[in-house]
């Protein structure tokens, strides 16, 4: 097998093996469904370029991308949002109203509060991994989780503690 043929099958090994875990994360930070899957397809459009560096270890960087893009995507689309004075019909089936608080939560935060937690407490990657996906500093990692946190528990304050309580 020649190398660009390996290269392609360990690709499309990953995203095999790899795309509900994106599609989880970049849901957690769209919010939307048709959003996550457009931010997935776009981190693995980006991520193919670097393939060959990146093919033993492409997790982080994928991740990377996903985070970026996504804080990308919402300032370059926060001036087209639209309000509306009715609420949309709620369904009659559907997750345990915590887990629906949570995720209205999650989506009222700011796109990198909402990074930092997906990163920190969903994907479980510590202040170190996510400040260097985000390209931020660690300080800023903290102080992001902190408002974000002390926000989750405003918005809900009925969650049960361990929803919005760090890890270890």
């Amino acid at each position: 097998m020649s190398a660009p043929d390996a290269l392609h099958d360990s690709f499309e090994q990953y995203v095999a093996a790899r795309r509900g875990a994106l599609l989880r994360t970049a849901y957690l930070l769209t919010g939307s469904h048709e959003d996550a899957e457009d931010l997935v397809q776009v981190a693995l459009v980006k991520a193919v370029p670097h393939w060959e560096r990146i093919a033993d270890r492409p997790e982080p960087y994928v991740r990377k991308i996903l985070a970026r893009e996504s804080v990308s995507r919402w300032r370059r689309r926060r001036w087209r949002e639209v309000h509306t004075d009715e609420v949309p019909e709620t369904p009659v089936e559907g997750p345990s109203s915590d887990r629906v608080a949570l995720q209205q939560a999650l989506s009222a935060l700011p796109p990198r509060q909402r990074a930092v937690v997906v990163l920190r407490y969903y994907e479980d990657l510590t202040e170190k991994e996510t400040a260097a996906l985000l390209g931020i500093a660690v300080g800023t990692v903290k102080s992001q989780a902190r408002d974000a946190l002390a926000r989750l528990r405003e918005l809900v304050p009925d969650l049960e503690p361990e929803l919005v309580t760090p890890r270890g």
